[in-house]
């Protein structure tokens, strides 16, 4: 079945009001994959019928699952590398100065869009490896808070349970040993003390980050704000940078940048990789 233009606006203009995510016309055949299950199942004559139906209610949690659909869940261990470098050899280095110094007491880190779980675990390990490093931090005094807008994304997160195609992409043999036990012949699980340092909670970046906890020292956004449009970023970095505790961190995806969105944190470099520090 193929959508219209006028269904396409319809649906794309909600999407975006209820997630910030931004659907251009040549992606209209995405939505009409995304969707048609939904058509099917419900007996839809068109997409028209199916925004009625979510609109009016009748049946609940479609909305949900609307934009659970439409969420892209590209993810993997330790993605891209650097960013894990520059935590491990950087930003966790001056959170232990901080500690030391008296000025901090407890870390907080913020995986803004952990979609299945790789990014917000592949944080945690990099912590608990760095803890056991050193003397100053205890990783019981890091917070980790990994959300999404994604409820089933959120679950699958919270259960640790992945299967080989998963535990496949980015993770090597040595961290699989450590941090892993295998749970079935074809799945493994994140271990307890890994998956104890993190806490999974169900967010839509449309809101304000002080909902969740006030002050991160931390965020990770990575591969996410390429799908809003450029006010939606401009709005979501302010407030990032509102909400950050003085001189925190930011880091994003390896081909985003804040040039021109965002003149409130300096970028820095290290290891290969970007990453930026609030200017206040």
């Amino acid at each position: 079945m193929k959508i219209t233009p006028a269904e396409f606006k319809l649906l794309r203009d909600f999407i975006e009001a209820q997630s910030g995510i931004c659907l251009k016309e040549e992606k209209a055949y995405l939505l009409e994959n995304r969707l048609l299950p939904f058509i099917e199942k419900y007996k839809c004559k068109d997409y028209s019928e199916l925004y009625k139906i979510m609109q009016n209610g009748s049946v609940p949690d479609l909305k949900n699952r609307l934009l659970d659909a439409m969420t892209t869940n590209e993810t993997l261990w330790f993605r891209d590398t650097h960013p894990y470098t520059i935590l491990k050899e950087k930003i966790l280095p001056s959170f232990a100065e901080a500690v030391k110094n008296g000025t901090k007491g407890r870390i907080k880190i913020w995986s803004a869009a952990s979609s299945t779980g790789q990014e917000p675990y592949s944080i945690a390990m990099t912590v608990r490896d760095y803890c056991m490093g050193q003397t100053i931090i205890k990783k019981e005094q890091v917070d980790i808070v990994a959300t999404d807008i994604s409820d089933t994304c959120i679950y699958k997160a919270m259960s640790g349970k992945y299967d080989a195609v998963a535990m496949g992409r980015g993770l090597t043999q040595e961290m699989l040993l450590r941090h892993f036990t295998k749970d079935t012949p074809t799945t493994y699980r994140v271990n307890k003390d890994i998956r104890d340092m993190v806490t999974f909670k169900k967010f839509n970046l449309q809101d304000s980050p002080i909902l969740l906890e006030p002050h991160f020292d931390l965020i990770f956004l990575r591969y996410v704000a390429i799908y809003f449009n450029d006010d939606f970023k401009h709005g979501l970095y302010q407030r990032f940078a509102r909400e950050l505790a003085p001189k925190g961190f930011l880091v994003i995806g390896a081909v985003e940048s804040l040039r021109g969105l965002s003149e409130d944190f300096d970028m820095l470099s290290h290891a290969g990789g970007l990453y930026y520090q609030c200017k206040r």
